[in-house]
């Protein structure tokens, strides 16, 4: 659900504060804004969004419960993925 505010008006003109960030942050940003495919205002606005509805919280809960219950299985598939990686390759220099 989303604050009341952001209900009370969608088709508001957005403002634009001023954010001061880090370098290295400003980058980490960009990049996982990009890896999401979205430009980095609106990645932004999603992480605000999600962590003040508390659509952030649920979603690492639900995953906390799906690694308690098929922790073991998940291992176990990915050990099965990773099997031919740690064979041997044929021609390869042992």
């Amino acid at each position: 659900m989303l604050p009341p505010c952001y209900h009370a008006n969608v088709t508001s003109a957005k403002r634009q504060p001023q954010v001061r960030l880090e370098e290295a942050v400003l980058e980490a940003g960009k990049a996982a804004a990009a890896a999401r495919r979205l430009d980095f205002n609106k990645y932004v606005e999603r992480l605000i969004i999600e962590d003040t509805t508390g659509a952030r919280a649920a979603g690492m809960a639900a995953t906390r419960r799906l690694i308690d219950e098929h922790g073991v299985s998940l291992d176990d598939v990915e050990q099965h993925l990773d099997a031919p990686y740690g064979q041997q390759q044929p021609g390869a220099a042992a």
